[in-house]
């Protein structure tokens, strides 16, 4: 089985817009995506937390993207990986503003 990285894309919440509310909600709809996608689950991840920057080849700094965080997921391919995406909360908001994007990880 191959191993796949799940980059979440897209505006992130400020995290002192999260009420504890919103936050019960939140882990609840991660809770059940995980214990859908379960044996797949290499690695939960974490999202992007304080600080970004982004560094060029010459030196020069620039801003990150927008990338926010991170799952790695076990698959034997990337189509069976996709399908793992489904019913992920990151992109439960039905728009084009989020997105998953999904890539084989390779050995050094």
């Amino acid at each position: 089985m191959a191993k796949f990285i799940l980059l979440y894309k897209g505006p992130a919440t400020p995290p002192a817009d999260i009420t504890p509310e919103l936050g019960a909600r939140l882990m609840q709809a991660w809770d059940a995506w995980m214990g859908k996608v379960g044996d797949a689950l290499v690695d939960v991840g974490a999202p992007f937390a304080g600080s970004s920057t982004a560094v060029a080849g010459d030196g020069s700094t620039n801003s990150a993207s927008d990338l926010n965080g991170y799952t790695i997921v076990e698959a034997p391919d990337i189509n069976a990986a996709k399908t793992l995406v489904d019913g992920n909360p990151f992109l439960d908001d039905g728009t084009a503003n989020f997105a998953v994007e999904i890539y084989e990880l390779g050995t050094m």
